[in-house]
Formats: C-alpha cells, sequence, structure tokens
C-alpha cells in the first residue's frame, strides 16, 4: 500500500518552522500534475508556496490518512478558494491586441522611414509654428499659402539656403513636413484611444495595462521632441555669417532615438502576447517549450541578444549624428578615411575648434558628437563592431555543441535573419557613403537599420524565458489535472514551484 501523499510531501526541515503555506504533490500519486526535471530515476515531486494563506500541514488536513486523488484535489480546490481575489485584469491580453501593437510598430516604422526623407529633402524648417490642434488642416486658400510662405521666408534656412525658392517648390517641402507631422498625430490618436477601449473591455492584462500607458506617454513625448528639434533650426543666431541654418544633432539623435524605442516597445508588447497566447493554447506544449528556453546553456546566448539591441540601436542613434552634421558628405570612402589612412589624424579628431572652454575641458566629448571627421569614424566603428558581433554570436551558436543542441529552432532561423539584415545593413551603409548620400540609398539604409532591430527583437522574444507564462501554465496544468475548466488566477495567488 503507497504512503499517502500528504507524508511524502512534507517540506524541508528548513521549511517546516517557517510560515510559509505549501501544497505539494508527488507525480507518481498525482496522476499528471505539474512535474519539473529531475535526476534520472528519481521521483521528484514539485511544491508550490504562497504565503498569503495559513499554514496546513499533514497533521491539520482533514482526511490525512486517506489515499485518493480526490483528497488532493479536494485540498487543491480549498487552496485556490482562500488564495485567489477577483482581478480587473485578465491573465492574457487578447489576440486582437496583439495584433494592434503589431500594426502600431508597423506605423512607427513607417513614420521614421518618411522622417528620414523628409529631413534628406530639407523639408522639416518649411512650417515654423507648432500647432497641434488647428495645424491639422494645411493651407486652403492662396491667402493661406501666402501668409505660410512669408513666414518661411523670415527663417535662416530660406534666407541663407533657399533664397530663389517659388512658392510652388515650397508647397512641395511643405507637404511633406505637414504629412510627417499628420502621421504623427494619426498614430497618436489610434494608439490612445484604441488602447483606453481595450483596457476598459478587460482585454488587457495588469502589465501590459502599464505598458501602453508608457507607450502613450512616449508618443507625447515624442511629439514634443519634433517641435524641439525644428526649433533648433530656427533660432536668429543662425543668421550669423558661417552658420548653417540646421537643426541640432543633439535634438535629431534624441527624437530618432525615441521613435525607436516607442517602436520597439509596441513590437515587443505584440509579440509578448502572441507568445503568451501560443503557450497556454497547449499547457503541455507551452511548458516544454518555456523548460527548453530555460536551459543554462542559453543563459549566455540570451543576454548577448540583448547586448545585439543594444548595439543596433546605439550604432542607429550615432547615425543620427552622422546625419544632423552631414558627416556623410566627407570621406566619401571605405574603408580608409583619407589617402592610406584607417583614420583621419589625430589632430583632424581632436580638434581645438570644437572645444568651448578655456581650459580644454571639454575638448574630448564635443569633437566625438560635434566633429563631423570623428562623428564619421565613430559610425564606421560602431557598425563594424556591430556585424563583428553578430557573426560571432552566429558562429557560437552553430558551432558549439552545448548551444546548437539546446537552442531552438526557431531561434536557430532567427539568428540567420539577424546575420543577413546585418550584412545588407552594412552593404547598404557603405554604398550610401560611396555615392554622396543620394536619397534611395540613404533612405533604404534608415529603413534597413529598423529591420535589422526588428529581427533582433524576434530573436530575443523566441528565447526569452517568460516568467509569468509559466505560472498561468502550471496553473492551467493544475485545473486539467482536476479535471475541472480553466479559470483564471490571479498571478498574486500563484506560487512559484520548486522541485
Amino acid at each position: 500500500m503507497p504512503r499517502p501523499i500528504f507524508e511524502k510531501c512534507q517540506p524541508p526541515p528548513s521549511l517546516r518552522s517557517s510560515q510559509k503555506n505549501y501544497l505539494a504533490w508527488d507525480i507518481s500519486d498525482a496522476n499528471g500534475f505539474i512535474t519539473t526535471p529531475a535526476a534520472a530515476g528519481s521521483a521528484q515531486p514539485t511544491r508550490f508556496y504562497n504565503s498569503s494563506a495559513p499554514l496546513r500541514t499533514a497533521a491539520t488536513l482533514p482526511g490525512t490518512q486517506a489515499t485518493s486523488l480526490s483528497s488532493l484535489s479536494q485540498t487543491i480546490a480549498n487552496t485556490q478558494k482562500e488564495t485567489t481575489k477577483k482581478s480587473f485584469f485578465p491573465d492574457t491580453s487578447s489576440r486582437g491586441v496583439a495584433f494592434w501593437l503589431l500594426g502600431s510598430a508597423a506605423s512607427v516604422f513607417g513614420i521614421v522611414v518618411f522622417g528620414g526623407l523628409t529631413r534628406l529633402t530639407e523639408s522639416g524648417l518649411s512650417i515654423t509654428e507648432w500647432r497641434p490642434v488647428t495645424g491639422t488642416l494645411p493651407p486652403l486658400s492662396a491667402a493661406d499659402w501666402d501668409s505660410e510662405f512669408n513666414k518661411y521666408r523670415a527663417s535662416p534656412e530660406f534666407k541663407l539656403l533657399n533664397p530663389t525658392m517659388t512658392l510652388d517648390e515650397f508647397k512641395y517641402i511643405y507637404f511633406m513636413e505637414w504629412t510627417h507631422r499628420l502621421w504623427g498625430r494619426v498614430i497618436g490618436l489610434s494608439f490612445v484611444l484604441p488602447a483606453i477601449y481595450f483596457v476598459a473591455r478587460r482585454r488587457v492584462s495588469a502589465p501590459l495595462t502599464a505598458g501602453l500607458a508608457g507607450i502613450s506617454a512616449i508618443i507625447g513625448i515624442q511629439g514634443f521632441i519634433g517641435w524641439w528639434m525644428v526649433k533648433s533650426g530656427l533660432k536668429d543666431d543662425l543668421f550669423a555669417p558661417g552658420s548653417h541654418p540646421r537643426v541640432s544633432q543633439y535634438r535629431l539623435a534624441a527624437h530618432l532615438g525615441t521613435a525607436f524605442i516607442c517602436y520597439a516597445t509596441m513590437l515587443w508588447g505584440g509579440l509578448s502576447t502572441l507568445r503568451d497566447r501560443a503557450l497556454l493554447a497547449d499547457a503541455a506544449s507551452g511548458h516544454a517549450s518555456i523548460l527548453e528556453r530555460s536551459n543554462p546553456a542559453l543563459r549566455h546566448f540570451r543576454r548577448s541578444v540583448g547586448f545585439i539591441a543594444l548595439l543596433v540601436f546605439t550604432t542607429a542613434v550615432s547615425g543620427a549624428l552622422v546625419a544632423g552634421l552631414d558627416a556623410g558628405l566627407i570621406y566619401n570612402e571605405f574603408p580608409t578615411m583619407g589617402p592610406g589612412r584607417i583614420a583621419p589624424p589625430a589632430s583632424e579628431l581632436f580638434s581645438d575648434f570644437y572645444s568651448r572652454r578655456e581650459d580644454k575641458a571639454d575638448l574630448w566629448w564635443r569633437n566625438i558628437l560635434e566633429n563631423p571627421s570623428t562623428v564619421q569614424l565613430d559610425h564606421r566603428i560602431l557598425a563594424t563592431t556591430t556585424l563583428t558581433t553578430i557573426i560571432a554570436l552566429w558562429a557560437y551558436s552553430r558551432f558549439n555543441p552545448r548551444i546548437a543542441a539546446a537552442i531552438p529552432r526557431n531561434a536557430r532561423r532567427g539568428m540567420v535573419g539577424v546575420v543577413h539584415f546585418a550584412l545588407a545593413q552594412v552593404a547598404l551603409g557603405i554604398t550610401t557613403l560611396l555615392y554622396l548620400v543620394p536619397l534611395p540609398l540613404a533612405s533604404a539604409h534608415q529603413a534597413c537599420s529598423m529591420g535589422l532591430l526588428t529581427m533582433t527583437l524576434v530573436l530575443g522574444s523566441r528565447l526569452w524565458v517568460p516568467k509569468r507564462s509559466l505560472r498561468l501554465v502550471q496553473s492551467s496544468m493544475a485545473q486539467a489535472a482536476q479535471g475541472g475548466s480553466k479559470v483564471r488566477v490571479p498571478a498574486a495567488a500563484r506560487g512559484t514551484p520548486t522541485a
């Protein structure tokens, strides 16, 4: 006759005197309850702890001597009844929310590429005012067009760069900037309003609700940064001799970086939601998939993918500095920067011209961020480092036996995709430099940088260990083992299993 279940599942001595409630079962008697990997030939019980319920032991539970599974099931039901609290938020977000997030990310992708075209056509300074509401409509009459054109004619860009521009030419750059701003308004409304609806309809989980609030804030901040950037190109000091009317490279980098963060957050939210729903669709296979991702051999590989994402982001932001300083119009050769030189001389890279302090304390950082020669070299170094790191990580995943055996198949394909995007991005960057930044190549180069970030995030989502999803899968398996339907158990009422 087998031992009673609760006799076999006594807590270890270190926990018997604690105030934590525990609930455990042996897989050999519980007939299909959750199990975790154990050493071969050993029976490993899985324990769930919860500190919010009163202590229950084998001595205090009724029917301790019963060995049937019904007694255990009743205990589980009672414990869940005590610890489960109703929550406004569902455990997982709906599939519609995931597709909406991915669609929003695609829209941000588009506006970033279009924003690059706006800058390349020098259209960004054509609208000299920031009118978030009344600026939604373009000029509708000849008088309105004359008014807008007169405002532009008073700007430094017109007086120094475009003094012969006609009204028809102005309309072209005006509509480029107006479309860019209108697109931004559409993104804001098409995100905030559906977000409120989905949350009110209880289709968004609690963690994602916080994420949606953060994205909404980023969108609002991005609109402000956009005008803050444009305003830097309208300053009166740009009328000074030798000045070049253009926006601050710092503000341009902030504008692009914020757009990348907004895009990455939307994309990650959509991918995570689809992943969680796929894991919960079949609890058993979902549990196996999570355990596969949890392989200790993948820990450093997973962190390396995160480092690559950071490298891609940093390289893209450095590209904004290159664009803001027109640094791509010098040293149009590769890999050299001058006759037989990999880099310009130190006197050029760290020129006293860019220092604004008598003691030259700002010499280094101002040259790194404001000297076109140094900024281009920085971008080359970052791009080369990113490509080298990606290829090295691919080789590590391909030829290291432990990693090759542990990495999931879809992650292996994702790694190959990252390599392809990285090679294409470097090829586009070199070609853009050699041909003096033609508009189609420069736009494709910027779009490919977002494509590389996209593929890196997709790879990361295939390797990430979703701990919250693990708890949901385990709860679903526990419900199935009891023969009941799946019920929503708030995350606060679920413990983390330990083997």
